[in-house]
């Protein structure tokens, strides 16, 4: 009787330590995902098209939900209107992913990312 209090009781002990250490790695995976997204995805530009034909050019930000901030309107002669010149000068926008035509990452040696290194 004795025998089997200690196993279960070193048992119930592993069990424990087991569950402590995958809720560890659990939080640790989220905080390296959570740096992921917001300090390298957040470094460059992006292109975001609305389902109503409306472009917006900025920096994009994935977690916890889509949000665009440095943005900039494209015009359809390519010209870039900032977002901090509109009246309402927003910090960044919250994007309704529903509305979302498409987004992506923005090419170096693109057409707009030579705009916006002129204006920057």
């Amino acid at each position: 009787m004795f025998l089997n209090l200690g196993v279960d009781e070193m048992g119930n002990k592993l069990t424990k330590k087991l569950l402590a250490a995958f809720v560890l790695l659990v939080l640790l995976l989220g905080v390296a995902y959570f740096i992921f997204i917001k300090v390298s995805l957040g470094r460059y530009y992006s292109v975001v098209r609305f389902v109503n034909g409306e472009t917006y050019v900025g920096k994009l930000s994935y977690f916890p939900r889509l949000y665009l901030t440095d943005g900039y309107r494209l015009e359809t002669n390519f010209q870039l209107t900032p977002l901090r010149d509109a009246v309402w000068a927003p910090l960044g926008i919250y994007l309704n992913k529903s509305q979302v035509e498409f987004y992506g990452p923005i090419r170096k040696d693109s057409e707009i990312s030579k705009l916006l290194s002129k204006t920057q």
